[in-house]
C-alpha cells in the first residue's frame, strides 16, 4: 500500500483530498490538528507518533524531525542499498507528502508579540517539503491546495510523469524559499530598519507578456501579496511589458489626490496631461488640452468610473490603454469599436494602489533598494512661505497638484498647473532650466496660457534663471524643496516679481 503524509496549516479542501487519496489506495499519516480533522471526517488516518515511535515533544516543536519520516521520504527506490537500509530499520516508504507551512504572514499581520511570531516559524514542515522535493522522482510533493485536483487527475490517468513530479518539485522549493525569505525580511525590518545583509525580493507570477521591452526579450509580470490577482482586471486586449510600465506612472499620478475626480494622460510613463474637475468628463477634456499630440497612442488613468459619455469622448482619438476604477458595460461596448484599444480596471469606484513600502531598481550587477517615496499628506500644507507675497487658495491647490505630479515625473522636471489642470510639463532633462524652457515652448505651441499658473520643481532651483523664465510666462506661485546655496538669490528674484514662493524642504527625485 502507498502511504501519504498530510500536515497542513491551510486546511481548505484537505478532507476531500485525503478521502480521494484513500480511494487511490493511499494509507494516510497525519499530524496534530490535521489528524483530528481527518479523523472527525471519518478518514482512517494514522497519527504521526505511531510512525515515529516517539511522541510530539516541546509543545509540538518536534514531531516530524525523525528518521522514520525522513527516511521514508528520502530513500531511493532504485537503489538496493537504500531498500536494505529501510528494511533493516523497519522504515515504511512515504510516497506522497502534502504540506503547507505555519501561517507566519498571517501572524505578523495580526500581532507584534515576538514570542507568538517565533512560534509560528515552521521547522518540520520545510524539512519535509525539501526532503520530498529532493526525492521527487519517487515522492509526489504537494504544497498548494489549488493543486489537489491536478494531482488527483494525474493519479486518475496515470500521468504523474517525471516531468509532472519535477514541476511539483520546483513549486515546492519556491514555497520554502518564499517562506524563508519572508521570515528573513521580517526580522531585518524589525531589527535592521529593513536593510539587512541580504535582501529578498519575492513575487508571484501573474502572467507572461508577449515579450519584454523589445520583441527579442522575454517578459512576465510578477506581483506582491496578490495585488494584481485581486485588483487588476483585463477587460479588453493584453497588457504588454511596456504597457505595464506606462500604466504604473499614470495610475500613481491619477490616484495621488484621494477621491478627487482626477485623470492623468501619460506617454512612456511620463504625464502629458492631468486635470481635476467636478466630473471626469471635464477632467479628461482639460487634461487632453495640455498635449494632445503626445496623448495620441497614450495611456489614460481615470480615478473613477468611465461611463458611456466619457467613452464617446475618449474614442475621438487613438488611445492605446485606458485604466480606471471601473468601466461600465455601456462604455465597454463603445470602446469595442477601437480594435487596438486595451481596457483594464480595478473593479472599484476608484483606483486601488498597493501601498508598497519599498522600491528598487536594477543596475548592472545588482539592484539599489530604498524606502518608497511618497508626498506626505501635509507636505504642501506645511511648506514654508519665504516671500512677501502669499498664494491664494486656488493657487495653493494648483501648487499642490503641480508638486505631486512633479514628484512622480522623471527628473529633472518642472510642472505648471492652472485652475487644477496641468498646462505645461518638462521632464527628463539634464538641467532644470532646460525643463522649464521646454515646458513653456510646448505650452506656447499648444496655445495654452500659462499666466497665473503655479510652478513646481521636484528639486531646488540652483539659480534664479528658472524664476526669471517663470515670471516672463506669468507664473504667480512657485513651490520647490529649497536647499540651494543660492536660495537667497532665488527668493530675491521671486520678491522682485511679486511671486509667492514656498519651500517644502523635501526633495522628490525620480530617476
Amino acid at each position: 500500500m502507498k502511504r501519504a503524509l498530510i500536515s497542513v496549516s491551510d486546511k481548505s479542501n484537505i478532507v476531500e483530498f485525503a478521502s480521494s487519496l484513500v480511494g487511490h489506495g493511499f494509507e494516510i499519516v497525519s499530524t496534530g490538528g490535521t489528524y483530528k480533522m481527518l479523523k472527525s471526517a471519518g478518514i482512517d488516518a494514522i497519527e504521526i507518533d505511531e510512525v515515529t515511535k516517539f511522541p510530539e515533544i516541546l509543545d509540538g516543536r518536534v514531531k516530524t524531525l525523525n528518521p522514520f519520516v525522513h527516511g521514508g521520504i528520502l530513500y531511493r527506490r532504485d537503489l538496493q542499498t537504500h531498500q536494505e537500509t529501510v528494511d533493516e530499520f523497519g522504515i515504511v516508504g512515504i510516497d506522497l507528502v502534502c504540506v503547507n507551512l505555519y501561517p507566519f504572514k498571517q501572524t505578523i499581520e495580526k500581532t507584534d508579540d515576538f514570542d507568538e511570531i517565533i512560534e509560528n516559524i515552521d521547522i518540520g514542515g520545510p524539512a519535509m517539503v525539501r526532503s520530498s522535493a529532493k526525492n521527487f522522482k519517487d515522492v509526489l510533493i504537494v504544497t498548494d491546495p489549488s493543486d489537489y485536483s491536478v494531482v488527483l487527475n494525474a493519479l486518475d490517468n496515470s500521468s504523474d510523469s517525471f516531468e509532472f513530479r519535477r514541476s511539483l518539485m520546483i513549486k515546492a522549493y519556491e514555497h520554502t524559499a518564499a517562506y524563508d525569505s519572508m521570515i528573513a525580511n521580517y526580522m531585518n525590518k524589525r531589527f535592521n530598519s529593513g536593510f539587512g545583509d541580504k535582501q529578498f525580493i519575492v513575487g508571484s507570477k501573474v502572467m507572461d507578456t508577449r515579450y519584454g521591452e523589445n520583441p527579442h526579450q522575454k517578459g512576465a509580470l510578477y506581483e506582491f501579496d496578490n495585488y494584481f490577482s485581486e485588483n487588476f482586471k483585463t477587460l479588453k486586449g493584453e497588457a504588454s511589458f511596456n504597457n505595464l510600465g506606462d500604466l504604473n506612472g499614470a495610475v500613481k499620478i491619477a490616484a495621488a489626490f484621494g477621491d478627487e475626480n482626477a485623470i492623468c494622460i501619460a506617454k512612456h510613463g511620463n504625464p502629458c496631461g492631468f486635470a481635476i474637475r467636478d466630473n471626469l468628463f471635464d477632467a479628461y477634456v482639460e487634461a487632453l488640452k495640455c498635449d494632445p499630440v503626445s496623448a495620441f497612442g497614450g495611456v489614460v488613468a481615470v480615478n473613477g468610473v468611465v461611463d458611456a459619455t466619457l467613452a464617446e469622448k475618449m474614442n475621438e482619438i487613438f488611445l492605446e490603454v485606458i485604466i480606471a476604477g471601473r468601466i461600465t458595460a455601456q462604455a465597454q461596448e463603445i470602446f469595442a469599436k477601437k480594435k487596438r484599444l486595451k481596457l483594464f480596471e480595478y473593479g472599484a469606484d476608484k483606483i486601488v494602489l498597493s501601498g508598497d513600502e519599498k522600491s528598487f531598481k536594477h543596475i548592472d550587477g545588482g539592484f539599489v533598494y530604498q524606502d518608497a517615496d511618497k508626498v506626505a499628506d501635509d507636505e504642501v500644507k506645511n511648506a514654508k512661505l519665504v516671500t512677501k507675497a502669499e498664494a491664494s487658495e486656488q493657487e495653493l491647490k494648483d501648487a499642490e497638484i503641480a508638486y505631486k505630479v512633479a514628484s512622480l515625473t522623471k527628473s529633472n522636471c518642472v510642472v505648471y498647473v492652472k485652475n487644477s489642470a496641468m498646462v505645461a510639463v518638462g521632464m527628463g532633462m539634464t538641467s532644470r532650466v532646460d525643463a522649464s524652457q521646454c515646458a513653456l515652448k510646448k505650452a506656447k505651441d499648444m496655445g495654452l496660457d500659462v499666466s497665473g499658473a503655479a510652478l513646481a520643481s521636484e528639486a531646488f532651483f540652483p539659480f534664479r534663471d528658472s524664476i526669471d523664465a517663470a515670471a516672463q510666462a506669468g507664473v504667480k506661485t512657485v513651490i520647490q524643496p529649497g536647499g540651494s546655496i543660492r536660495d537667497d538669490e532665488v527668493i530675491e528674484a521671486a520678491n522682485e516679481y511679486g511671486m509667492s514662493l514656498y519651500f517644502s524642504e523635501v526633495r522628490h527625485f525620480l530617476h
